[in-house]
């Protein structure tokens, strides 16, 4: 097995030289890499050791409670004291208050290291940026600190039997009585719908006040704790994520807090879900990474075959190993240069439609990154990838999920074809672009083609005929550009003939 080491040079280059992290106002860069070399010194001690075992122990439901494996509820207890739940929390509230960009390398190091425990912890920042935007002075009061302090973690509850990608068939009834609210109803795919980690959990509630023929209209948000009227019916059996509990929860009378208007709870719970998708994105950045890195060091060890000369060969020798190896550590970087750009799009706050617009590209390019460097990864180590002892297998069942949850990438390509061509966001891409790579020829001559075909897919009554292969041509395009800014800032990075090398690659490809 190879040991997880956190992808720190890579992330800081990409965040300074790539994202140019310094646009944005008040950018520590000394304490950004100081809070990342930490984490990554936690994670590499403590959440990593108890991959492998989680993988192999799973969650389990014992007595309508579940229980997490060996060693996550003492790994947590750490996470908790050592302040990270609260890393983007504001100071008033007990956090450390610090930007998305910090915290877009540390989730991502928390990933790679161990994606199962991640997913249980990783909606704390959606649900205080929802509690920030919709939730009233008391309801901040009652559970930000609690949150950032993590005594408490959070879920997302949307999801039902009848309503999966298409939240109208929402049926989990909030009814008024008094000044409180009353839920009845189930959800199922609850990622964290109960562990034994924190002393409580926050379920933010997609749930229906208005009727049914009220559609996305009669939906609001609410707060509900864990406790009386919500039940753990199952837990459910996956490919991958195994020590993350997915949960079908069921709401019987349970009482809950309006946050936000009444009505108005897609708006609220988007706050939580468009984190939840760039989130999403570093998931796939971190297998990508981890898969690289495995069949890196595999590759550059294993003994097979023999060189011209008649010489002994390691696997990196043979010119397709390094076609994978190399399309590998692209796929990574690149993603990862994609994600932060957008990060720090959002935290400038100058072009929002442009974020929109980059967001599903992000979470769509990405996603499949992961598991496509995973699967190249089991393909370079052969038969051993296959077995479960170097863990690519797992990275691949872990990774597999992310092109699914938080939207469907079918249906993140067909919005990004249709209502993200409709406003200024495809425009600015298109000067993003430039921005980017325009010392390109290779990138220019692909905008050029790309504006054509944006322009023809805003006057067709078919857009979602071509949704998939403009969408991917799209975020190929973003991928590309990245690569040309990652060339011409290859001298700042700890290895700048591997960087100008992978670049060439990606621009002649």
């Amino acid at each position: 097995m190879t040991d997880f080491v956190a992808p720190t040079d890579d992330i800081l280059f990409c965040l300074r030289h790539v994202a140019d992290a310094h646009r944005v106002e008040g950018w520590d860069d000394a304490l950004a890499a100081d809070i990342l070399g930490h984490f990554a010194q936690f994670a590499e001690g403590v959440l990593a050791p108890l991959n492998a075992i989680g993988d192999a122990q799973g969650a389990r439901l014992v007595d309508g409670r579940v229980l997490m494996p060996d060693g996550f509820v003492e790994a947590y207890a750490q996470l908790a004291e050592g302040g990270w739940q609260g890393l983007r929390a504001p100071e008033q509230f007990g956090g450390m208050e610090q930007p998305a960009l910090v915290a877009a390398g540390v989730s991502e190091v928390f990933t790679g290291a161990n994606h199962a425990m991640q997913m249980v912890c990783g909606l704390v920042p959606g649900a205080v940026e929802t509690l920030l935007h919709f939730g009233t002075p008391e309801q901040q009061e009652t559970w930000i600190p609690p949150l950032a302090a993590g005594e408490v973690l959070s879920t997302m509850c949307l999801t039902e039997a009848g309503a999966g990608s298409d939240l109208s068939g929402i049926r989990c009834k909030a009814t008024r009585g008094g000044a409180d609210w009353w839920l009845d109803g189930e959800k199922i795919f609850i990622s964290g719908g109960d562990q034994n980690m924190s002393s409580g959990i926050l379920h933010l509630v997609l749930a229906r006040s208005g009727s049914v023929e009220d559609g996305l209209k009669g939906l609001s948000l609410f707060l509900c704790s864990a406790g009386d009227g919500v039940t753990v019916t199952r837990i459910e059996e996956k490919l991958g994520l195994h020590a993350s509990p997915t949960c079908q929860l069921a709401f019987s009378h349970a009482r809950a807090e309006l946050i936000g208007a009444e009505g108005d709870g897609l708006r609220a719970m988007f706050t939580v879900m468009n984190h939840a998708r760039l989130d999403v994105a570093l998931q796939g950045v971190a297998h990508a990474a981890r898969a690289s890195q495995i069949a890196t060091a595999y590759a550059h060890d294993r003994v097979q075959g023999r060189r011209k000369d008649g010489s002994p060969a390691r696997l990196a020798d043979h010119a397709d190993v390094q076609r994978m190896l190399a399309e590998q550590a692209s796929l990574a970087m690149g993603a990862r240069a994609m994600c932060h750009v957008a990060f720090v799009e959002m935290e400038r706050g100058h072009r929002a439609d442009l974020v929109a617009f980059l967001t599903p590209l992000c979470k769509v390019f990405s996603s499949e990154a992961g598991i496509k460097a995973a699967d190249l990864g089991i393909q370079i180590l052969g038969g051993y990838g296959y077995l479960n002892e170097y863990q690519l297998g797992q990275v691949w069942r872990d990774a597999r999920i992310t092109s699914i949850y938080e939207g469907a990438n079918g249906i993140h390509e067909r919005g990004i074809a249709t209502r993200g061509l409709k406003g200024p966001g495809a425009d600015q891409f298109a000067d993003l672009i430039r921005e980017l790579g325009g010392a390109s020829d290779r990138v220019l001559a692909d905008l050029a083609a790309w504006i054509t075909w944006r322009d023809r897919m805003r006057g067709t009554d078919d857009a979602e005929r071509e949704a998939h292969d403009f969408a991917q041509a799209t975020a190929g395009l973003f991928f590309r550009a990245c690569w040309a800014k990652c060339a011409a800032v290859a001298d700042f990075h700890p290895e700048p003939a591997q960087i100008k090398a992978l670049a060439d690659r990606v621009l002649s490809s």
